[in-house]
């Protein structure tokens, strides 16, 4: 099969052809018809991840997919071959990511039936940055007229973000650079979203707006400590990108590191409110798997939202 690979780390990925994978017991064979690209894949590929994971070579990269069922491996239940099917690959190595033809899933862990209403592409790109979007509003227990600050709100798990914390009824205070970042944002939902620029003078632009500190954060881009110092006391921080507590010892707020739980409760329930049109999946641009590299250059360089991978 076609597939995205590294044969060392750090590397730029390129196309080659790997051993089509064979679904062991307990893990289901998925046709992978869409991916995309996450800050977990440029990681890999960045070689940031050395140490954190063992890397099996050559390395197919991916976390997001969503197909249908090819195989079923012995003692897998619930699937049927042919079901159209989402989610993210979660193993304890890396090496047989989604950003192939085909993929072995756990049946058990990270994987749900694309209901109907959601295209394949959606889906296909939903997964990740949805359930860390989730996962850190729900860390912060953000509430209905609560402020909270997004920073890193134009890429995918911001953009998606923005659009659940305004559900909840929050005041979102989102940050992107004044022209199309701004109105990518402010295009996401209905509600009325206040963009502050992060390449300005961030502090005095969110004190403006909120003069007593937001009562959350997520910090899915930038400076974490600094912007814990715009939280009021007793605040909270989300952070998907490693910041912790001693980070912004003594002062008063609650950090919570967060390592996306892609349960299929979750993966139901984000598949739920994008199917009904509640949740606007971002995908900005969509490449087919040849030109997986020029996706990944385009991530790195900034690029909107979500970034899909077409697979077969």
């Amino acid at each position: 099969m076609r597939a995205v690979t590294l044969n060392s780390v750090p590397q730029t990925p390129s196309v080659a052809d790997v051993p089509t994978p064979q679904p062991e017991a307990g893990e289901v064979l998925v046709k992978v018809a869409v991916s995309s690209i996450n800050g977990f894949d440029a990681a890999t590929a960045a070689g940031y991840l050395q140490g954190a994971m063992e890397h099996r070579f050559p390395l197919v990269v991916g976390k997001d997919f969503a197909g249908t069922v090819e195989a079923l491996g012995e003692g897998v239940e619930g699937f049927t071959v042919g079901q159209a099917v989402f989610g993210v690959v979660m193993k304890p190595f890396l090496g047989t990511g989604s950003l192939a033809q085909y993929v072995t899933v756990s049946a058990g862990y990270g994987i749900a039936p694309i209901p109907d209403g959601l295209t394949v592409e959606e889906a296909g790109a939903l997964g990740l940055a949805g359930t860390a979007a989730l996962d850190s509003l729900n860390a912060v227990a953000l509430v209905r007229g609560e402020t909270v600050l997004i920073s890193g709100a134009t890429g995918g798990v911001g953009a998606l973000a923005v659009q659940l914390a305004a559900a909840r009824g929050a005041r979102v205070i989102a940050t992107a650079r004044p022209g199309a970042e701004a109105d990518f944002v402010t295009g996401l939902t209905d509600a009325a979203i206040h963009v502050v620029d992060f390449s300005g003078d961030l502090p005095a632009q969110v004190r403006a707006l909120a003069p007593e500190g937001v009562d959350a954060v997520l910090h899915l881009a930038g400076d974490g400590a600094g912007l814990a110092s715009l939280l009021r006391p007793g605040g909270r921080l989300a952070s998907t990108i490693g910041l912790t507590a001693d980070a912004v010892e003594g002062s008063g707020v609650t950090v919570h590191s967060i390592m996306a739980d892609t349960n299929a409760r979750t993966l139901t329930a984000l598949a739920a409110q994008a199917a009904s049109g509640a949740l606007r999946v971002p995908v900005t641009a969509t490449y087919p798997l040849e030109q997986a590299p020029q996706a990944f250059a385009a991530f790195g360089a900034g690029a909107l939202g979500k970034l899909a991978v077409t697979c077969s």
